[in-house]
C-alpha cells in the first residue's frame, strides 16, 4: 500500500493512494468515504460478516473509531476523503 495525505487550501484531508494486490486490515479514527478510482476488492467492515465487492467507479463509507477488512484483487486506486 502506498498512500500519501494531501492537505488542501481550506483545510480538507484527504489521501490518494495505490493497494497492490493484498489483504490488509485498516484502522480508522474519523469516519472514511473510501472512492474507488480503479481496480477490484473485496471489503468487510468490523462487525460485518460478508464481504462485499467494490470495483473502481464505486465507493463505500467505514465509520470512524473502527476498521475494515480490504481484499484487493487487482491493483486498487482510491481518494480517501475524511469525515
Amino acid at each position: 500500500c502506498i498512500s500519501h495525505t494531501v492537505l488542501l487550501a481550506d483545510g480538507t484531508r484527504k489521501s490518494v493512494g495505490v493497494i497492490f494486490p493484498s489483504k490488509l486490515t485498516f484502522g480508522t479514527g474519523a469516519p472514511e468515504i473510501m472512492e474507488l478510482l480503479e481496480g477490484r476488492c473485496l471489503v468487510k467492515l468490523a462487525g460485518e460478516t460478508v464481504a462485499k465487492e467494490y470495483k473502481g467507479g464505486q465507493s463505500f463509507d467505514a465509520p470512524g473509531n473502527s476498521s475494515f477488512d480490504i481484499e484487493t484483487l487487482e491493483t486498487l486506486h482510491y481518494v480517501c476523503h475524511f469525515a
